[in-house]
């Protein structure tokens, strides 16, 4: 019996409002970090249990998540993370 499958890494695109501050920034420094007046958007190729641990520290900084994308075509095609 098999469960789950092949579990690649894709490009995600993780929306929180406002500004993440200094120590987001150290705390997602491994992310492409972009600012906007409203809100930051963090980019990073991640697999299932990097995405979901991500999110956990999103909750555990206290952010508020206001949008995920998978990004289309965004796998890495030698599927690296």
């Amino acid at each position: 019996m098999s469960y789950g499958g092949d579990v690649h890494p894709y490009s995600y695109q993780i929306t929180i409002s406002g500004d993440l501050g200094d120590v987001g920034r150290e705390a997602f420094s491994d992310f492409k970090i972009e600012s906007y007046e409203t809100a930051t958007v963090l980019t990073a190729y991640l697999d299932q249990a990097a995405l979901y641990g991500t999110l956990n520290r999103i909750m555990s900084l206290g952010f508020e998540l206001v949008r995920l994308d998978r990004v289309t075509g965004g796998r890495r095609p030698d599927g690296r993370v």
